[in-house]
């Protein structure tokens, strides 16, 4: 399968664009119903004082004919227990914001179980605010019986969070609840070196003669077995046997894994090197995994941003090299980013422009020269025009994207203050500049061009980027010419620069000199291999 992006609401590209049973992991780290916003963060070359906030998704879900339609479609869907659920979820809760999250996250779950294959996984990242009411609705529809763990990831070392009146006990942590599609899920188990200096120095207190670290063993069968009772190099078997048949023991023997005691009357026991050992198997409380901290050099921008780690387990523990794993709100796109660092083919789907541009920008400084299919995002006039009529917002993200500006301003009226992009660049070696951009989607005119010169007046900034859908007039052009040129060195760059959508979408870029690309988004770091080995 064909690694790919998918621009638009999970529930359509699923419906349309994902094959039954032909994906083999699903993670899920959707909104928690939190009543907060959450935005992506900017930074400029010139440090914190210039950050830009883009509000990425509202974690808030209200009552609506679209959650009403979603319920509709789960009483439709076949799926008896699951439309039952509902039915008494929505008895009990009423039609409140609660009940809104809850509809609209069981039709997608619906969804979900279809495109998974028989034998495998599937894991919802969430809070304690809403995750007994989605324990039961995967109960519903994986089965009450295909729960395989219920996990807790220690996110936080220090104080946890509490409210303004401290009257409850701080949270440290998130749920995620893994579940199978049948008995026969496929799971690798995972080992931790967590707290490994303790315990090896507890466990592994003996070191050979070149400097091995052991532990010994008791080589005793738990049942009596009358095949494991057996004579060996003159020491007697234990009344039950040896753990292992005389052949293993043999091998065992041959690779120096047998401790020997003086006495023949004692007992033969095994011995394992440290440097062979794998670690403490990972069990239902994940600790040994941190929160992605504001300084760290994989953190992206996104609040909720999950670390890498993190989903390398998840994958690791539940899917095979060639399989196909799946991240219906990819986010800033981390799942996607393990799925492919360990040659996992994958899809990501996401409802924001924003969110397609980052994950982008992020597998592409990753993984340099990597190949993936982008869908839903304009290829031309006329998708650029339909997005421009559906949501100018996602238009305005999508379209400074195409010119390597970072998006600025957010949803609120007036936010942007006539800026909609921002591009920095350098003068000198010590200097950045910005270029401002307004984007418009529709009709044009030559007060719009006088207002970006404005703009840059009132910002002092050295250009402008008017970024049109339509194209400009003979007037327009000209009043752009009038602004005259920045001149830098022995080179002159027009000083307000009008570009059309098309030829955006054809690669035509600003004249502005040296721009500061990774301003936009931060850039990941690059991986030296598409594959990983232990994580240990």
């Amino acid at each position: 399968m064909t690694n790919a992006l998918y621009y638009g609401d999970n529930l359509d590209v699923l419906r349309d664009s994902i094959a039954s049973e032909s994906v083999d992991l699903i993670y899920l780290d959707p909104p928690f119903n939190s009543n907060a916003n959450y935005n992506v963060l900017f930074r400029s070359p010139a440090g914190a004082g210039s950050q830009a906030q883009i509000e990425a998704f509202e974690d808030t879900w209200h009552w609506s004919q679209e959650a009403e339609g979603a319920v509709d479609q789960v009483m439709r869907s076949g799926n008896t227990n699951a439309a039952d659920l509902l039915r008494a979820m929505r008895s009990f809760l009423g039609e409140n914001d609660m009940m809104a999250y809850i509809a609209m996250m069981s039709v997608r779950l619906l969804e979900l179980h279809r495109v998974l294959k028989p034998s495998v996984s599937i894991y919802l990242h969430c809070d304690p605010t809403a995750n007994h009411y989605l324990k039961m609705l995967l109960d519903a529809i994986f089965g009450i019986e295909n729960l395989r763990t219920e996990i807790v990831w220690k996110r936080k070392s220090g104080r946890g969070e509490t409210n303004s009146k401290t009257n409850r006990f701080g949270q440290q942590h998130d749920l995620l609840l893994f579940y199978g599609k049948s008995p026969d899920t496929y799971f690798c188990p995972q080992f931790s070196t967590e707290g490994s200096e303790s315990y090896v120095e507890e466990r592994f207190k003996y070191v050979d003669a070149e400097g091995r670290r052991y532990r010994k063993s008791p080589m005793l069968s738990p049942t009596l077995r009358p095949n494991l009772i057996y004579e060996y190099k003159g020491y007697l078997p234990p009344p039950k046997g040896w753990a292992v048949g005389r052949e293993l023991m043999e091998k065992m023997d041959r690779e120096g894994h047998l401790v020997f005691p003086t006495k023949k009357t004692q007992r033969i026991e095994r011995k394992q090197y440290l440097d062979e050992h794998k670690g403490m198997p990972v069990q239902s409380i994940w600790s040994d995994i941190p929160f992605v901290n504001p300084m760290a050099q994989e953190r992206l921008g996104y609040q909720t941003q999950k670390p890498i780690a993190l989903l390398e387990r998840v994958i690791l523990a539940s899917s095979k090299e060639g399989d196909v794993a799946l991240d219906p709100l990819c986010g800033c796109g981390t799942a996607i980013h393990a799925a492919q660092k360990l040659g996992r083919a994958w899809i990501g789907i996401d409802v924001t422009h924003l969110a397609i541009s980052l994950i982008e920008r992020r597998l592409k400084d990753a993984f340099p020269g990597i190949a993936f299919d982008v869908h839903g995002t304009p290829s031309d006039l006329d998708g650029a025009r339909d997005l421009a009529t559906r949501d100018k917002y996602q238009f305005q993200w999508w379209a400074v994207s195409l010119i390597d500006a970072q998006p600025h301003g957010g949803k609120k009226k007036g936010a942007d203050g006539g800026i909609d992009g921002l591009i920095y660049f350098r003068s000198d070696a010590k200097t950045t500049e910005r270029a401002i951009v307004s984007v418009k989607g529709g009709g044009v005119s030559v007060p719009m061009v006088r207002d970006l010169k404005g703009v840059l007046d009132r910002e002092k900034a050295p250009i402008g980027v008017f970024l049109t859908l339509e194209q400009p007039t003979r007037p327009m052009e000209k009043e752009a010419a009038s602004a005259g040129f920045y001149t830098l060195g022995d080179r002159q760059y027009p000083k307000l620069q009008i570009i059309t959508i098309e030829q955006a979408l054809n690669g035509m870029k600003p004249a502005i000199p040296l721009i500061d690309t990774r301003a936009a988004f931060k850039r990941a770091v690059r991986e030296a291999s598409a594959k990983q080995g232990s994580l240990i």
